[in-house]
């Protein structure tokens, strides 16, 4: 009888499995140590990025600021770098900010790039070109410490670690809330920006901007060119200090308010040059950087402003009257540019434009009383050539338009193509002139 020999299968035994689970723990160990120091690397990156974004950011606000109160001063250019780098320098000496503080080490002039162009999209160069507004701040290449990293650069599976940043800032336009309580009446059929006339003003033209007693009112027997953003004689006061709050826009309508006001007017108006009458404090309402003026004063007897009995001209914004000069918006621009940039002159507590007035223009077609509605067509930009006198008949306010000053309120999403209060703001950052961001923007 033959004996049957069945053969089992070949199974593994738990011993021989050992082995192979061992390496697979290895191996999934390894790559999770590999993927957490990815993670630490990653973060340590977004978080480097993040803090040298917001140093470049600050620093092109900075730089902008600056070039906005010395631009056509000597040495505007490198005043403007100079504020852009230190800011970028403040900022990486803050708390937290040591790996940051340790590249830079001290010369933020080697470690970012300022330029300037007269355009957001370029293109961007320092000095720049002369009439240039907007501030482009850089860097190309902040090198980090690396983790795991520098294991996966020795196997060339990585790059550098390194992160970039670059920013842009300049001036956009903004509808004003810091008015002051006057009017001046535009023409809406002499608007043409490109030819540099807004509503019939241009750069330099010396102006009325409150009407004295016993001359006559563009808009009207018994108005004064005031306009109506409160109760009466208090808010005329703090509103010609610099304290309005009413927010208009263009296509708006804005109510008269007749009446002279001679005494609140000029108590508010005047703080801008330092003098201080009635209920109005130096605290709260501080003087302008320079309040120089002509002595004696600008005058107008009805048929126009008159300084030492003659006419006054303008010409590109200086002011002369048969020969003689006045002090002017240009030489105003010339004494802050130079005491910002480190020269003297500028008031201790004084601050920038506040000889500036932010006013409404007005389309002033067919109204002929002292209250009445009147459309908005936008908003002056007027520098103030002297304090306001507080008698009745000699209570004119003198300005010379200019094109743009600080405004306040929130900005525009268009870079600056038009007159009118501007706020400094961020922009994208576009390459090359063309409509693409970059990526480190």
């Amino acid at each position: 009888m033959m004996n049957l020999r069945i053969q089992r299968p070949f199974t593994s035994t738990p011993r021989r499995q050992e082995g192979s689970v061992s390496v697979l723990m290895v191996i999934a160990l390894a790559a999770m140590a590999m993927m957490a120091a990815l993670a630490l690397d990653g973060g340590h990156m977004l978080l480097n990025k993040t803090r040298l974004q917001n140093a470049v950011d600050a620093a092109a606000l900075s730089g902008a600021k600056t070039l906005s109160q010395v631009a056509g001063g000597i040495n505007s250019a490198s005043t403007t770098k100079t504020a852009a780098l230190n800011t970028l320098l403040q900022n990486a000496n803050a708390t937290g900010n040591n790996e940051l503080a340790t590249a830079v080490g001290g010369n933020a002039g080697a470690f970012a790039v300022v330029e300037l162009a007269s355009s957001v999209y370029g293109p961007f160069s320092y000095p720049g070109p002369t009439d240039a507004k907007y501030v482009r701040v850089s860097v190309a290449s902040y090198g980090l410490t690396g983790f795991f990293w520098n294991f996966a650069q020795a196997l060339g599976a990585l790059g550098n670690k390194a992160v970039a940043a670059i920013a842009t800032a300049g001036p956009s336009p903004t509808s004003p809330c810091d008015l002051a309580p006057l009017m001046v009446c535009g023409n809406p059929t002499q608007y043409n920006p490109a030819a540099g006339m807004f509503w019939g003003f241009q750069f330099g033209d010396l102006n009325v901007l409150k009407t004295a007693a016993g001359n006559q009112s563009p808009i009207g027997p018994g108005n004064f060119q005031l306009l109506d953003f409160g109760t009466g004689g208090n808010s005329v006061r703090e509103e010609m200090a610099g304290g309005g709050k009413v927010c208009r826009n263009v296509g708006d309508s804005v109510a008269t308010e007749p009446g002279n006001k001679v005494g609140p007017a000029s108590q508010g108006l005047n703080t801008r040059f330092g003098i201080y009458n009635g209920p109005v404090s130096a605290s709260d309402y501080p003087p302008d950087l320079v309040t120089t003026s002509s002595n004696p004063a600008i005058t107008d007897d009805g048929t126009g402003p008159k300084y030492q009995g003659q006419p006054v001209t303008s010409n590109n914004g200086t002011l002369t009257a048969g020969g003689n000069p006045i002090l002017d918006y240009n030489d105003w621009r010339a004494s802050v540019a130079a005491c910002v940039a480190g020269g003297s002159g500028c008031q201790s507590n004084g601050v920038f434009e506040r000889r500036m007035l932010k006013i409404v223009v007005g389309n002033c077609a067919g109204k002929n009383n002292g209250s009445t509605s009147i459309p908005v067509l936008g908003f002056g930009c007027y520098f103030v050539v002297q304090p306001m006198d507080g008698g009745g008949g000699e209570a004119e306010i003198f300005g010379q338009f200019v094109k743009e000053c600080e405004g306040d309120n929130v900005a525009g999403p268009s870079p600056s193509t038009d007159s009118g209060p501007q706020i400094i703001q961020l922009y994208k950052t576009y390459l090359n002139g063309s409509g693409t961001p970059s990526t480190d923007s």
